[in-house]
């Protein structure tokens, strides 16, 4: 590297790519530990990829975590304690706030940089696999990207008004981008090492997708039983609970709909995202449905062990909220898909729909309603996905790339 290299806050420039450097080295005589550095698609929201990526800091609490965009407010506050390292998109506040806006930039943002590690342990949902290293690539996939492979269920065919502006701004650039990522993120999935999962389900997408086989680790539950519990101020036990980012294809409306035509227990959503204007709108007249985003894990642990059941009715790559019911004894109302099939056993911890209609949901509601359930075999099924397994598992995974 030369000496008047130009040197940025994230790192040194070298024809016109920042380069993280290792770390210091080791005493003479001694050999130099593995280093090892964490990636992340973006910390700007609160969701069980930003859950994983805390985990793999628990897992190596001495590396830096790279991502293109940080906004400490939308996500966990945990990860103040995060060595969080940044791009330069990270300057624009905006893009912060509203990281949609930067999908046609962060193909080339996370390619210019080039990571200096033994191994850096990707945690990807289409965009932190493509830093380079002139390490060890370990890729965790949640999935292939959905906006790109399932663009039409990510971002929704909604033609009302209800639609923010991230999302009509992400519909446009990928109409003309599509091509070129494509491109872009399968040369990227094949300079990688060894691929993750977090699912059967996505296994499987990752050699439909990219032809790269992967194993299946499954991530823990992240909010569980053991901290404070604070009960949600108008809100009594008995209610329904759905937790899941409001976007379109979460199918959050129809739960509401269910609930309209259940006309019996409230209903509880919790989460944030762009589609929430058009779900509060079709809300508006059931004073029953209370929507509720960035309450703190003391009170999601109370909403977990008061609901009567957890409606999960998204298309989800594994989903970790009916794992996290589970842990606080409370069955689950789910579709029959997705990541759903490797944690809910129908029957025992919950009750699978293959309608995703209003009213089948609602069926499916009335038939858990119905049924008596074992609390012990629901913490249980949950106990089986525990986070110290979790952890293990990855460092055995970055210790066999180092070797």
């Amino acid at each position: 590297m030369a000496d008047d290299a130009p040197v940025t806050s994230s790192g040194p420039v070298v024809d016109g790519a920042i380069v993280t450097p290792r770390s210091e080295p080791a005493p003479e005589g001694e050999p130099a530990a593995p280093t090892v550095a964490l990636a992340h698609d973006y910390l700007t929201q609160r969701g069980g990829a930003e859950r994983v990526a805390m985990l793999m800091a628990e897992a190596f609490p001495t590396s830096p975590l790279y991502t293109t965009l940080y906004h400490p407010a939308g996500t966990f506050p945990e990860l103040a304690t995060v060595d969080v390292r940044t791009g330069r998109l990270d300057k624009i506040g905006l893009l912060r706030r509203y990281h949609r806006l930067a999908l046609p930039m962060l193909a080339s943002e996370v390619s210019r940089r080039t990571i200096e590690a033994d191994v850096v342990l990707s945690s990807s949902s289409g965009w932190a696999h493509g830093y380079r290293t002139d390490g060890r690539m370990v890729v965790y996939c949640h999935a292939p990207a959905r906006w790109l492979y399932q663009s039409e269920r990510y971002l929704g065919s909604h033609t009302t008004g209800g639609r923010s502006l991230s999302m009509l701004s992400e519909r446009a650039a990928l109409r003309v981008l599509a091509p070129y990522l494509r491109r872009w993120d399968a040369r990227a999935a094949q300079r990688a090492d060894r691929y993750l999962a977090n699912s059967t389900l996505i296994a499987r997408a990752i050699h439909e997708v990219y032809g790269r086989e992967a194993e299946v680790i499954p991530p823990p539950p992240a909010v569980v039983p053991g901290g404070a519990e604070e009960p949600v101020p108008g809100l009594e036990p008995g209610f329904l609970l759905t937790v899941a980012r409001l976007m379109p294809y979460k199918n959050i409306d129809l739960v509401i709909e269910a609930a309209r035509a259940l006309d019996g227990p409230g209903l509880v959503v919790v989460g944030r995202g762009p589609d929430r204007a058009r779900l509060a709108a079709l809300a508006a007249d059931l004073p029953q449905v209370h929507m509720l985003s960035g309450i703190p894990d003391s009170q999601m642990r109370w909403l977990y062990r008061n609901a009567s059941a957890l409606v999960a009715a998204s298309f989800e790559d594994f989903g970790l909220s009916p794992l996290e019911a589970n842990a606080f004894g409370t069955p689950v109302v789910a579709l029959h898909a997705g990541g759903y099939l490797d944690t809910v056993v129908e029957g025992r911890t919950g009750t699978f729909f293959e309608d995703l209609t209003s009213a089948g949901i609602a069926a499916a509601i009335d038939t858990t309603s119905r049924q008596r359930w074992d609390e012990q075999v629901l913490t249980d099924r949950a106990a089986e996905f525990g986070a110290e397994r979790f952890v293990q598992r990855l460092r055995g995974v970055v210790a066999q790339a180092v070797a």
